[in-house]
């Protein structure tokens, strides 16, 4: 029991170590190692090598397949850029269990001394905190195995203990399994792989009984992103089967070739701990070789497997193209297209703010959040780019136009967040139980439709650049400011008269604001557009 303990222990800290080392390296990196991971990923062969890189610099391959699945549920990547950068995550992963293969064990304890010496003593952030990180978790990796391998080295007169490590020699999709199920508990293949290279390195198990176990776990640490995919979007769901298919199909492979293999192998180092470190990135950097060429394929089958369909929200600007820049004329046209684009996803989102108030269950926040964060994107986006375009010569009417795009998208950024305060009111009304009475449900349904009616004639105006049209917004503002003085004062003579619960209230109030305030925005948009 106390061996087991102990065991445990080790590998807890080697986990830790492995995190604290990674949390090191990116505090280093920064926010670097994000933006390499959105945009050097253009294509699947130079999204293998971001994958690489990535992983072996956060020392996980399940920290970069859940990077994936959220990039691509946020939209920010494609299933078809998401399926390389996890190839190369898989290959990244394997530099642990090479670097346990070269036995730095000794050097755990003046790592951790380094590390605190660093914390204690350094003044800069990136020294104090990120290679003070990197150079603790480093020694912690190694000293959590070094525990947990002399552990486990008592078991070896342990007949239970040595015929589970050896039972891949005679049943290896039994080996398999148990390689992937210790991999899921353990949650990375990098701790599995370290594992049983430091086993091997004290004569506890050999290339046969640890190759299938090996293969096992790029089976096992595929459920962490599996985990992370429960809830997201069809394609960031497409995204973590992808790396469990992937993994699988490698093994599927690799299983009628394991003696050949494990011959290879064993040609590839002098002892068993460089053996099973060599089959790690042989069966991972193959299997990538293998599958890349048949990607597309692959994407196809993944979207067989998982079926669905849904829309999907196109991050950042689509219109502003930065080669344009220097035409002013045609620089303006694009960014009128980005306007109108935008002033769309607010109607979406406004609409959508709405349902979800009313209680709708089709209502979509996973969409929500993310068209508002493509708002966000597209608003900053346009002053940038408006503000590159004000550096070539542009003439008065141009000027006029960019100047109004500013103020406009200003605008509907606004309206953005007042789309998201609704939600935050609802989920605040939901929260407390708070009721509302049948009279406030029909006031705030009038006022609502008031809202929406207003922003959906400014779009169809600002679409059409109808003048006309716009000013009609003047005499809807006119009628929605008017029921909104109306209903409130009504709403405040119920919560005199004790008809209306005093917290609804203030949701009640909270709400006609914010509807007013929208129609406000709407009148600001139709006075850019009848100015142009």
């Amino acid at each position: 029991m106390e061996t087991a303990l102990v065991a445990l222990g080790g590998i807890a800290l080697f986990l830790y170590g492995m995190s604290k080392m990674g949390e090191g390296l990116q505090k280093i990196a920064g926010d670097r190692l994000r933006r390499f991971l959105e945009k050097l990923t253009s294509n699947r062969f130079s999204g293998v090598i971001v994958g690489m890189i990535v992983t072996a610099i956060i020392q996980s391959s399940s920290a970069t397949s859940v990077m994936c699945v959220s990039f691509v549920n946020a939209g920010i990547m494609r299933l078809e850029q998401a399926i390389g950068v996890i190839m190369g995550a898989n290959i990244g992963t394997t530099v642990t269990a090479q670097m346990v293969a070269f036995k730095l064990e000794r050097t755990a304890l003046p790592a951790i001394a380094l590390g605190m010496a660093l914390m204690l003593l350094g003044k800069r952030k990136s020294i104090k905190e990120g290679w003070a990180d990197c150079f603790l978790g480093f020694g912690l990796l190694f000293l959590g195995l070094s525990i947990a391998g002399d552990a486990m080295s008592s078991l070896q007169s342990y007949a239970p203990f040595v015929n589970f490590l050896c039972i891949g020699q005679t049943h290896p999709i039994i080996g398999i399994i148990a390689g992937a199920a210790l991999t899921t508990l353990l949650q990375s293949s990098s701790a599995m792989t370290g594992l049983l290279v430091a086993l091997a390195a004290r004569n506890v198990v050999d290339i046969s009984a640890a190759l299938p176990m090996v293969l096992g776990a790029n089976i096992g640490t595929t459920s962490t992103a599996l985990l992370a995919s429960i809830n997201t979007s069809l394609a960031a769901r497409r995204t973590a089967y992808a790396h469990l298919l992937f993994n699988v199909i490698g093994v599927l492979i690799f299983l009628p070739f394991l003696k050949p293999l494990e011959s290879a192998v064993a040609r590839s180092g002098f002892d068993a701990a460089r053996q099973i470190a060599n089959a790690h990135t042989i069966f991972n950097v193959t299997t990538t070789l293998v599958l890349l060429p048949f990607a597309p394929r692959f994407i196809a089958l993944v979207c067989r497997l998982v079926k669905g369909s849904e829309m999907t929200i196109e991050h950042g600007p689509k219109y502003l193209d930065a080669k344009l820049v220097s035409v002013p004329f045609m620089a303006v046209v694009q960014t009128q297209k980005e306007v109108v684009r935008m002033a769309n996803l607010c109607l979406d989102n406004l609409e959508t703010a709405i349902a979800i108030f009313r209680g709708d269950p089709k209502a979509d926040r996973k969409r929500f959040n993310n068209i508002e964060e493509v708002i966000d994107e597209i608003e900053e986006a346009i002053s940038y780019y408006v503000a590159k375009i004000f550096q070539q010569e542009v003439n008065s009417a141009q000027a006029k136009i960019l100047t109004s795009a500013i103020s406009i998208s200003a605008d509907l950024e606004r309206i953005g967040d007042h789309a998201t305060a609704i939600v935050e009111l609802s989920d605040y009304r939901e929260k407390h139980n708070l009721p509302f009475s049948q009279q406030a449900v029909e006031e705030l349904d009038e006022m609502m439709n008031k809202a929406v009616e207003s922003v959906k004639t400014v779009v169809e105006a600002l679409e059409k650049d109808d003048k006309q049209k716009a000013a009609s917004i003047i005499a809807m503002d006119d009628i929605l400011d008017d029921l909104e003085r109306t209903l409130r004062a009504r709403h405040i003579k119920r919560l005199n008269q004790g008809i209306c619960y005093p917290a609804s209230g203030v949701v009640f109030l909270d709400m006609l604001s914010h509807l007013e305030r929208i129609g406000d925005h709407a009148v600001n948009i139709a006075g850019e557009i009848m100015a142009s």
